[in-house]
């Protein structure tokens, strides 16, 4: 995602986050886990260029550089209800679509602490998720309806995600404020 498409730091640390969650639920799930990362690097494809038409040239761009049918279409299911039709299946589209937001709340309550995400528990995670003033863009309803696909509570799913993402502290900017 580092070409023409994704420039923005932080559209790049999202897509950084969403894809070293991917691995961590693909490790969960028993599947591949560069394949998954993969899939959760590419999932926002065409939003810098496209912010207002998210996913609508994303399909026929990524089928003509090589990417397999799956693949696009678990792309595609992470904006199901809200800008695709593309209902989420498989336990890669169920993740995806979960994780992509779940990140964004995980994001911001590492970036409150000294230590960022590294001695994040999910306990704190849960008391911020209930906080819908907290990180209020990020779609609770949305969450917990893929944890609901996955058949996983929010709590499983965010552990998963806190520590797939810990190795990469300093990859996705979340060592903390003491770090600085």
């Amino acid at each position: 995602m580092n070409d023409s498409r994704v420039t923005e730091s932080h559209l790049i640390i999202h897509a950084k986050n969403v894809m070293y969650a991917m691995g961590a639920m693909a490790d969960h799930f028993g599947e591949d886990r560069e394949h998954w990362m993969a899939v959760g690097y590419l999932h926002d494809y065409d939003y810098e260029k496209y912010p207002d038409e998210h996913l609508k040239h994303t399909e026929k761009e990524l089928l003509t550089e090589g990417v397999c049918e799956q693949d696009v279409r678990a792309i595609m299911s992470h904006g199901y209800g809200h800008c695709t039709d593309v209902k989420p299946e498989t336990n890669m589209e169920k993740s995806l679509y979960t994780v992509d937001e779940l990140t964004g709340i995980i994001q911001a309550c590492a970036r409150m602490r000294p230590n960022g995400i590294s001695d994040l528990e999910v306990k704190s995670f849960m008391k911020k998720f209930k906080d819908r003033k907290f990180a209020a863009k990020c779609d609770r309803d949305l969450i917990i309806k893929g944890c609901d696909m996955l058949g996983m509570d929010v709590s499983e799913v965010a552990r998963i995600c806190i520590d797939g993402m810990k190795p990469y502290a300093g990859d996705i900017e979340l060592l903390g404020t003491g770090a600085l």
